[in-house]
C-alpha cells in the first residue's frame, strides 16, 4: 500500500498522464431505441438495437459522452447489420456519430467500404468515408438482379434512356 501511494505521488509530480488497459472486452452502447421509452412497434427485439465495441483500450468521457476505442477495433450493430474493423474509433453519443480511423473496414448487406478514415451518421444511416494522403477509398456494392429486385420474377422492364414526357396541359 506504500509503494502505491509512492508511485501514485511519483507519476502527479512528474505531470505524467498513464492510461492503463481496463478488462473490458465489450461495451454496449445504447442506440436511440434505448433511450426513447416508447420504441416504434418494430423494434420489439432489444438486442438488435445494441451496438458491441470491442478493442484492447476503451476511455469513455462522462463529461463529453465521447467513447473511444483504441487498437484492434471490432464495432457489430446489428440493427443496421454493420460490422467493422478499424484501428481508432470515436463514438460521440451526443452527436450520434461514430468516426473509424486507420485501415476501417465496413461490412453492411454483403457491401463494403474500405478508407482511411470513415464517419457514420447513425441517424441518417450514412457514411462519409475519406482515403489516405494521395488515396482512394473503395467501395463494392450487391446490385440486385432483375430476379432480387422484384422477389424471384425475371421478367423486367425493358431499359429505355430517353424518359417519356407528357405534353403539357394548356387552360
Amino acid at each position: 500500500m506504500i509503494l502505491n501511494k509512492k508511485i501514485s505521488k511519483l507519476l502527479i509530480l512528474k505531470g505524467l498522464a498513464l492510461i492503463i488497459p481496463l478488462a473490458v472486452n465489450a461495451v454496449t452502447y445504447p442506440t436511440s431505441a434505448q433511450i426513447n421509452p416508447n420504441p416504434p412497434p418494430n423494434n420489439q427485439n432489444s438486442s438488435g438495437r445494441t451496438m458491441t465495441v470491442r478493442s484492447d483500450i476503451q476511455e469513455a468521457d462522462s463529461r463529453t459522452g465521447v467513447v473511444t476505442a483504441r487498437g484492434n477495433v471490432q464495432i457489430n450493430y446489428p440493427a443496421r447489420q454493420i460490422q467493422a474493423t478499424a484501428a481508432q474509433a470515436q463514438y460521440f453519443s451526443r452527436e450520434r456519430r461514430i468516426v473509424l480511423s486507420g485501415d476501417v473496414f465496413i461490412l453492411q448487406e454483403g457491401n463494403t467500404i474500405r478508407g482511411e478514415t470513415v464517419t457514420y451518421l447513425i441517424d441518417e444511416g450514412r457514411f462519409i468515408v475519406l482515403p489516405q494522403s494521395q488515396g482512394q477509398v473503395e467501395s463494392v456494392y450487391l446490385v440486385p438482379t432483375g430476379e432480387d429486385a422484384d422477389g424471384g420474377s425475371n421478367v423486367t422492364a425493358p431499359f429505355n434512356p430517353k424518359p417519356a414526357f407528357k405534353s403539357p396541359i394548356s387552360p
